[in-house]
């Protein structure tokens, strides 16, 4: 709406999604805002250092955001095709600072196999289901939405489709060995939950 005001409202397009945008097939006469949600990153190493809430939101130079997609160009796909990039951002100065945008130093980007999705997702699902039952005192609210999103999946495809999909064989390329395992430790991990 600000900029809006300042160029035009028709001189200026948000553009809603984190994908990379071609800046080829861009009008030059026009202002394009990019706009993504990011969330604070940390090393392993860091979050030794990071326990409290106000440690890990303050004195924060690094984001992460993550964008789905698969190989044919769209976002979303079967189990087996969905592919993610997670984008880290370097900031110059840390957050909070004086200003309010800072600028982007630094760009690194990771992009995840379906398989590593997979396992992202399974340890994510593992951690919410161990804050639910370990929560004191326990929130008979808080573990029933943990459960269904967890076993009784209506919208995305839960841990009984990721078995059936990674799980069902032993993959014949070698490469994937360590990968198959991470994932049936995950299972483990989260059967034992």
């Amino acid at each position: 709406g600000f900029y809006g005001q300042c160029f035009g409202e028709d001189a200026v397009e948000v553009i809603k999604d984190s994908a990379p945008v071609d800046k080829r097939k861009l009008d030059p006469n026009k202002a394009y805002i990019q706009i993504t949600f990011v969330e604070p990153y940390f090393d392993e190493y860091e979050m030794k250092d990071r326990v409290t809430y106000f440690e890990k939101n303050f004195n924060i130079s690094r984001f992460m955001y993550t964008t789905p997609f698969t190989m044919d160009g769209r976002p979303r796909g079967e189990l087996s095709e969905q592919y993610k990039r997670n984008t880290i951002l370097t900031t110059m100065h840390a957050f909070p600072y004086i200003k309010t945008r800072i600028n982007v130093i630094q760009r690194e980007e990771f992009i995840l196999t379906p398989i590593e999705v997979a396992i992202e997702d399974m340890r994510k699902k593992t951690q919410e289901l161990t804050a639910a039952t370990s929560q004191d005192p326990p929130d008979a609210k808080m573990l029933q939405m943990v459960l269904q999103g967890s076993v009784g999946t209506t919208v995305n495809q839960g841990p009984l489709e990721v078995a059936q999909v990674f799980l069902a064989e032993i993959p014949a390329d070698p490469k994937l060995y360590r990968h198959h395992n991470k994932l049936r430790l995950c299972f483990k991990e989260f059967i034992m939950r």
